[in-house]
């Protein structure tokens, strides 16, 4: 199973399902026969034990039932493919996603904004380029990684 390596990367898939499932919405008392049809096919998976689900987790999968229904084809697929690369993750892996993702929250708008621009410019890098910064990154111990960081957090710094 592949691992996920560089923080923006590995947040992904941990990432588009917690959106998902982030916001809460009115009406999570709704029993299952209250919900409309596309809402029911949509967690149908989940009508067994739906009157045994916390109000929270109703309301998220109500959330996240209607975003999927204002999704194209396309953006469903592509969502299909980030849940099963999430569910292949070991519990691990999905809580150390879960963590840097709670710590993502937790930044200041200005360093959420860095972060955001480091992962666009990591993403338009040619596949092979991003290959080879992962192989360099699980190579590194831990304390080249933090030389590494602080390195560049220097150099972003410099250059402002």
């Amino acid at each position: 199973m592949k691992r996920p390596t560089l923080f923006a990367e590995s947040m992904i898939p941990g990432l588009l399902l917690l959106a998902l499932l982030a916001f809460p919405l009115t009406g999570a008392t709704q029993t299952w026969n209250e919900l409309s049809q596309q809402q029911q096919q949509v967690l149908k998976s989940f009508e067994s034990r739906w009157s045994e689900l916390d109000p929270d987790k109703r309301s998220r999968l109500l959330r996240g039932a209607e975003r999927w229904q204002n999704m194209t084809p396309e953006q469903r697929s592509r969502m299909k493919q980030r849940l099963e690369r999430w569910q292949q993750l070991s519990q691990s892996q999905r809580d150390a996603i879960k963590e840097r993702f709670k710590n993502f929250r937790n930044l200041t708008p200005e360093q959420k904004a860095r972060v955001r621009k480091a992962f666009k410019r990591f993403r338009s890098l040619p596949a092979d380029q991003r290959q080879q910064y992962r192989e360099r990154w699980k190579r590194m111990t831990p304390a080249q990684r933090k030389r590494w960081l602080q390195h560049f957090r220097d150099r972003r710094n410099a250059d402002s």
